[in-house]
């Protein structure tokens, strides 16, 4: 079994904090996603940043793109992006359009299918267009009201796309081997790292614990 990629969500407003977040965790991850709220308020200088920084990694920006894709996704990829999201609910020609955007210039895009009702339909339909991974994503108010990803994972799993599953919604410590062998390719953390007392340290945890499940 392949070990799956861990992802950091760096959700910091502040700039430099979300750099030196990065800096820190940077030996035990694969992907920096710059995280919605974080992209909104910092904008592209962060993507530029981060690329420059860390040219071996790749870079996800959860623009949680909801219409016109191929516009709004374009100068993201253009910056450095190798990953952008675009909501399942935004509809297919949204879909569409940030793959496009993609193609342009060798990059991939990630469905999430928050608030998706039909993730299935969705996620078979996105991988026709071309989308190379399908998020399953439980956000953060779900997470509070005591909703968990796995449901959703193993539905998406039992499909059997050709597709890379990537998991986020309150993954930590004592959760990573169950995501990792439920099917997922992408394993989000979050919280579980930057809300350490050591990050650097929480992240070196987990990713064992992924390395350890993926035997």
């Amino acid at each position: 079994m392949a070990r799956p990629l861990i992802q950091m969500a760096l959700d910091s407003l502040d700039f430099n904090q979300t750099v030196a977040l990065a800096d820190q965790v940077a030996p035990y991850v694969d992907i920096f996603e710059i995280g919605t709220p974080c992209i909104k308020y910092n904008g592209i200088n962060l993507v530029n940043e981060l690329r420059q920084r860390f040219p071996d990694k790749l870079l996800l920006v959860d623009l949680k793109t909801m219409d016109a894709g191929e516009y709004e996704a374009g100068a993201f990829y253009a910056a450095g992006a190798d990953i952008c999201t675009v909501l399942g609910v935004s509809g297919l020609a949204t879909i569409a359009g940030v793959i496009k955007a993609a193609k342009k210039h060798g990059a991939e895009v990630q469905i999430d299918l928050i608030n998706v009702e039909d993730k299935a339909y969705i996620a078979r339909e996105s991988v026709k267009l071309g989308a190379q991974i399908v998020g399953i994503h439980t956000g953060l108010d779900a997470q509070a009201a005591g909703h968990t990803p796995f449901t959703d994972l193993n539905d998406v799993a039992r499909l059997g796309l050709n597709v890379r599953i990537s998991v986020a919604g309150g993954i930590k410590q004592s959760t990573v081997q169950q995501v990792v062998e439920a099917g997922a390719n992408i394993i989000v953390v979050g919280a579980a790292i930057y809300g350490a007392a050591s990050p650097a340290e929480a992240a070196r945890e987990i990713r064992e614990l992924v390395e350890a499940a993926a035997v």
